[in-house]
């Protein structure tokens, strides 16, 4: 996943048994397939190359279960580390937080919820019945990532669709090339999380 043309699209699968989703560039290339593992007391996704599910290229996994604090490591296929996405607490309960922490452990990006008003209303409104079904086409959160200078970069945008499965990434800002991956794989690790709450 380089040199990626943006804006990329993810779209969640309706018709599956697990929790799962495509992701496709600004052409309509197939950059990625994630799959959460169900009934898994600690979150460990999947990211294959394509829906085949043949050619695996990152794991991500969790380092404790039902925890606000909870840390994900990434590492490529073959198990070496790469990166991780560290959630903020309790802060994450109300505007979703997660930080980039890179080899050194510093802190190298910081995603967060635009407005947590909407996710708010989303998930009162969303418990009614029938009204709460149509909640997905005029409630869609917005999450800025922005670098250590506070310099927004990209913008993930849940697009108005019946069920909530369809998002754009956008590019706001240039960054490092190399950091691509982890940023894209970044915003869909976050997708999968907050994706229930609004």
């Amino acid at each position: 996943m380089k040199n990626l043309k943006f804006p990329i699209a993810l779209k969640f699968h309706i018709a599956t048994l697990s929790n799962d989703f495509s992701a496709k560039d600004a052409n309509g290339n197939m950059l990625a397939y994630m799959r959460q593992e169900m009934l898994k007391l600690k979150e460990h996704i999947q990211i294959f190359a394509d829906s085949s599910k043949k050619d695996l290229q990152y794991e991500i996994k969790a380092d404790r279960w039902l925890d606000f604090n909870a840390s994900y490591s990434i590492s490529y296929a073959q198990g070496n580390l790469y990166d991780r996405i560290s959630r903020k607490g309790m802060r994450s309960f109300w505007s979703a937080t997660y930080h980039v922490i890179d080899a050194q452990e510093q802190d190298s990006y910081t995603r967060q919820e635009k407005n947590p008003w909407v996710k708010f209303i989303d998930s009162s409104i969303g418990e009614l019945p029938i009204i709460g079904w149509f909640t997905g086409y005029f409630l869609n959160p917005n999450y800025l990532a922005k670098n250590k200078e506070g310099k927004a970069i990209l913008e993930l945008k849940k697009n108005p669709s019946f069920f909530g499965r369809k998002f754009t990434l956008n590019k706001l800002a240039d960054f490092a090339v190399n950091d691509e991956p982890l940023l894209v794989l970044s915003f869909m690790m976050m997708v999968l999380l907050e994706r229930s709450r609004g």
